[in-house]
């Protein structure tokens, strides 16, 4: 089973995330589109982890694409364990990976995804390098 993440990632934050009888779809599993909010659900929280700001006003990350691989459906109930690692830290962007597992079975991943993000001016509306303190936690 081959899991989007490269080698060279490290290891950033975890946590878990309900499954909600409304995430699932007419098919009795969670809809695709949840895991994209499963996925971003987890960036805010570590974001707000490391106390990066979130400022539309000034600087601060945006994603400028998302992918998620569906390996095996989640149902409700359960729980979610989303386990999150960055690589390829840049001038201004870098990338995240997360896996997505049921709480209740350890080390099966169920889905693996992620997003470019980039450090951005908002005013200005273009990317900004990142700032040193970010940089060094990415690395």
């Amino acid at each position: 089973m081959r899991i989007d993440i490269p080698d060279q990632k490290k290891f950033v934050f975890e946590m878990t995330l309900p499954i909600r009888w409304g995430d699932m779809d007419a098919m009795g599993h969670v809809n695709n589109t949840i895991y994209f909010r499963y996925l971003e659900n987890v960036r805010i929280e570590w974001v707000r982890s490391i106390s990066l700001p979130l400022n539309k006003d000034g600087e601060g990350v945006v994603i400028i694409n998302a992918f998620c691989n569906f390996l095996i459906q989640l149902e409700y109930p359960g729980d979610v364990l989303a386990k999150m690692y960055v690589a390829n830290p840049g001038r201004s962007s870098f990338d995240s990976y997360t896996t997505l597992e049921r709480v209740d079975m350890p080390g099966v991943i169920h889905a693996s995804g992620g997003a470019t993000t980039v450090w951005t001016d908002f005013p200005r509306k273009k990317s900004a390098p990142m700032p040193d303190s970010l940089r060094q936690l990415l690395s």
